[in-house]
């Protein structure tokens, strides 16, 4: 199983390139299965404080990652997402 972490947006203050919000994904591909949690998170004006256009991926993830977005439990969920698709619940009873 793949898991990939990504940004895919950014947003900023054009006046000074403050990035006060950063889009993020974490996708996990096993085969023809694949899982994705999509969220925002944002920071307070002023920190933290990297020039806009000397961000790399790696940098606004480590934000991401520092603010709380807990990375080991949102991968075990894509991976539990793929483990439902892999072995779906199958429903017994009467149908109403």
């Amino acid at each position: 199983m793949e898991i990939k972490w990504s940004i895919s947006n950014l947003d900023r203050l054009t006046d000074t390139g403050y990035v006060f919000q950063a889009h993020w994904q974490c996708t996990a591909v096993d085969g023809d299965f694949s899982a994705s949690i999509y969220s925002t998170c944002g920071w307070s004006e002023g920190q933290p404080v990297t020039p806009y256009a000397s961000l790399t991926q790696e940098t606004v993830l480590g934000w991401v990652w520092a603010s709380g977005v807990d990375k080991d439990a949102t991968e075990a969920a894509v991976t539990a997402q793929i483990e439902a698709q892999k072995n779906p619940v199958q429903a017994s009873g009467t149908p109403w």
